[in-house]
């Protein structure tokens, strides 16, 4: 499951992601999925352990390695 936004476009200081807002299909859904596989792993990691799909793989390693910039910058 992803986040889901509704309107206004912000609403106390939270504000929908660029890309959900671009009427671009298929970022969008590239963008779902990839907020749906980070709630995955951080909430039933366990459910990542099956075979996962090569556009799965890549999203996991962008979500890794964005983790790790962002811990980075909290040092």
């Amino acid at each position: 499951e992803c986040p889901q936004y509704t309107k206004p476009p912000e609403f106390r200081g939270w504000a929908v992601p660029d890309v959900l807002r671009s009427g671009h299909h298929k970022n969008i859904a590239a963008w779902r999925q990839k907020e749906a596989l980070k709630r995955t792993r951080l909430l039933r990691p366990d459910l990542l352990e099956r075979p996962l799909t090569k556009e799965e793989i890549k999203l996991l390693k962008e979500i890794v390695e964005e983790e790790s910039v962002r811990h980075k910058g909290e040092e």
